[in-house]
């Protein structure tokens, strides 16, 4: 886990190469295909950052409670 400028800790995951790929060349599309991605993989999640080779996932579930 990592944290940003003293927040709650994040959750680090990844996407694949296919996804990086996009990062340069269509960054819209890569950040459109990164939440569409993490909603489905870690509902409740929220992406924060995307800094190669991570993506900085903050935990909202217990906001919704």
């Amino acid at each position: 886990m990592s944290q940003l400028e003293g927040g709650p800790p994040l959750t680090r995951s990844g996407v694949g190469k296919r996804i990086w790929d996009l990062f340069e060349t269509d960054p819209v599309q890569f950040k459109k295909e990164v939440i569409a991605y993490f909603a489905t993989a870690y509902p409740g999640f929220t992406v924060v950052r995307a800094k190669y080779p991570d993506i900085y996932l903050r935990d909202d579930r217990r906001q919704s409670l």
